[in-house]
């Protein structure tokens, strides 16, 4: 992920004192807005996966591994997804493979069918999270109550809050948002120090945690073992791991634009996800139901029945999910990649720790999903960020720090994980 959009000079305002305390009851609006939207796109799409994954298939007399009806679920899921894009007004936004994890507002009458693909999605079992589309929606929604009840407040601005707000119910903390925004701050104009910049986005997610926190929605733990006392070995192994992961990752990486062009060479946006989704069902089959989904719950499960699954299954279920997240980011599906790419990356952990029974579990998970996400966002802050959270453990952080740089400098020179619309100019030069 490259940098959030810069703030424009001529909107960027004066962080005094006197601002940020005038400011803080909208970014605590905003991040209280931003968390609800959230919950509600959760409780919608976790109703309608209950109806598809265990009503439908208990009405029918289905045995819960009846592997067909996943391909019947997930294709059925990209006819109605190929349906809203190709219907609906504004045809659900731009291409979530061409966009990064906080792009520019969208037009109002694209959001419902933006939403509408996304519920589809996350409850059909697609392999992608609600990271980009919701951030992306809370961002035109607030942008458009701002300008009508409160223009003073810069869009750029209201952007920042926003994506803050967002980040930070998805995630528990405000941290993440904070982290994020830090080079956006550092080079915005206006008067106040960096921390100051900082300070809005902060109560915006902040208020969006908490608020996560009141709806009873607990925040990301995996119960991992404590990692204990770092040792000088743990940089050399977990550096191994680290890069052994962001190969697999760069593997997808530059597999990504020839699916995406393949799917996309099939041109009717009805038949481009419902294709994808006959794929995802069969991949699905393959792997069975860990694979399927955003990630988020799945990654609990696979960590907490680790001790069911040896070498040969992670490696098929971390191979089966790579594929799924290049099917489903091309195949015109709405959705992030960012707890997918976690989720391959708690895979790959485990795999190194059974290969390898020397390394720390932790240490080998944390590891390799920092390998994984850094490939993905292509940001080294939300990398080290869900490795830490995955661990749920401070004391790996230090080995992260190290552990990042090898890593960083393979990625460093990469794409970006996602599809670079072609210029005006670059698709006339081919006519």
């Amino acid at each position: 992920m490259t940098e959030p959009p810069a703030p424009a000079a001529a909107q960027a305002p004066d962080f005094s004192p006197r601002l940020l305390v005038r400011m803080s009851i909208p970014a605590l609006i905003v991040g209280v807005v931003c968390a609800v939207m959230l919950q509600l796109l959760d409780v919608v799409s976790e109703a309608l996966e209950s109806v598809l994954w265990d009503s439908l298939p208990s009405a029918l007399g289905l045995a819960d591994d009846t592997w067909w009806w996943t391909i019947v679920v997930l294709t059925a899921t990209g006819v109605a997804v190929g349906l809203a894009l190709w219907l609906m007004p504004g045809h659900g936004g731009p291409d979530t493979a061409t966009t990064e994890l906080v792009a520019p507002p969208l037009p109002l009458k694209t959001l419902p069918g933006l939403a509408i693909v996304l519920v589809l999605g996350l409850a059909g079992g697609v392999s992608l999270g609600p990271e980009n589309p919701i951030i992306a929606i809370n961002i035109a929604v607030l942008i458009a109550l701002f300008a009508r009840f409160v223009p003073a407040i810069p869009p750029s601005l209201t952007i920042m809050l926003a994506a803050s707000g967002t980040i930070g119910a998805m995630f528990g903390t405000p941290v993440a948002g904070a982290l994020i925004f830090t080079a956006t701050a550092a080079a915005m104009k206006g008067g106040g120090s960096v921390w100051d910049k900082l300070f809005l986005p902060l109560v915006s997610g902040g208020a969006g945690a908490i608020t996560m926190h009141l709806f009873g929605v607990p925040p990301l733990s995996f119960g991992l073992p404590a990692y204990g006392t770092p040792e000088g070995i743990d940089l050399l192994t977990g550096a191994i791991v680290a890069v052994l992961a962001a190969l697999v990752a760069m593997a997808a990486l530059y597999t990504f634009p020839w699916v995406h062009r393949a799917f996309h060479g099939l041109r009717h946006p009805l038949v481009i996800p419902a294709v994808g989704g006959l794929v995802l069902g069969v991949l699905g089959a393959i792997g069975g139901e860990i694979t399927l989904f955003k990630g988020a719950e799945q990654m609990g499960e696979l960590l907490t029945n680790r001790a069911d699954y040896d070498a040969g299954q992670l490696a098929l279920i971390a191979g089966v999910k790579v594929v799924a997240l290049v099917v489903a980011a091309s195949a015109s599906f709405r959705g992030g990649r960012i707890f997918p790419a976690t989720f391959i990356g708690v895979a790959l952990g485990l795999l190194a720790a059974t290969l390898m029974p020397a390394i720390p579990l932790t240490l080998a998970v944390a590891c390799a999903v920092l390998g994984v996400v850094l490939v993905v966002a292509r940001d080294g802050w939300i990398a080290l960020f869900m490795g830490a959270v995955v661990a749920g453990d401070t004391s790996v952080i230090a080995v992260l720090c190290v552990v990042i740089l090898p890593v960083w400098l393979m990625v460093s020179r990469a794409r970006e994980f996602r599809i670079i619309p072609e210029t005006p100019a670059a698709v006339a030069s081919k006519l």
